[in-house]
This record gives C-alpha cells, structure tokens and sequence, in this order.
C-alpha cells in the first residue's frame, strides 16, 4: 500500500491525471483545470508523475516549440482506484454527516 500512495499520495495528482484523461494536454490548460495549483506545483508533479510512466511528455518541434502530455496506457490502472477513492469519498461524507 506504500508503493501507492507513494505514486498518488498528496493533493494533485490525482486532479492531474483527471485532467489529462479528460483533454488537457498543454500545460496551461491543465493548471486552468485546477483550481489553486501553481505552476511550480505542476511542472513538479508532472515531472513525478512522468517519472512513475503515468504521463508523457511530448515534444513538438515547431516554431515555437510546443509541449504537451498524454496518458500513458498504463495509466489506465488507476481508473478503479480513483473511482473506489471517488465512492468511498461520497459514502464518507454521508456517514459523518448522519
């Protein structure tokens, strides 16, 4: 369970990978769909998580030079787990607010 959170823990990573599944490739667009995140933050943890193959980044060699992420497939895995973490998230909020 440490290797894990290890990968997700902390309160960006998450939304970032949200983000990127969605459509947000650049990483402007990426920081206008997160609310609060600075781009230090960003560049850190898309670094982080291109580091643990959850994300790519893509080099476009134009003028200027444009530079965008993708999903890894891999990725993918973490669809049930955001999802159960989504669940578990909703079904906790209601018990303490019984």
């Amino acid at each position: 369970m440490r290797d894990t959170l290890d990968v997700i823990n902390g309160k960006w990573k998450i939304p970032i990978i949200i983000s990127v599944g969605v459509g947000n490739d650049r990483f402007t667009d990426i920081q206008e769909s997160i609310p609060g995140i600075s781009p230090k933050v960003l560049a850190k943890e898309l670094k982080d998580l291109e580091q643990h193959k959850l994300l790519k980044r893509i080099i476009i060699d134009e003028y200027p030079i444009k530079i965008s992420y993708i999903l890894e497939p891999y990725a993918d895995t973490l669809t049930p787990i955001i999802y159960a973490l989504k669940d578990w998230g909703i079904n906790h909020k209601k018990k303490v607010t019984e």
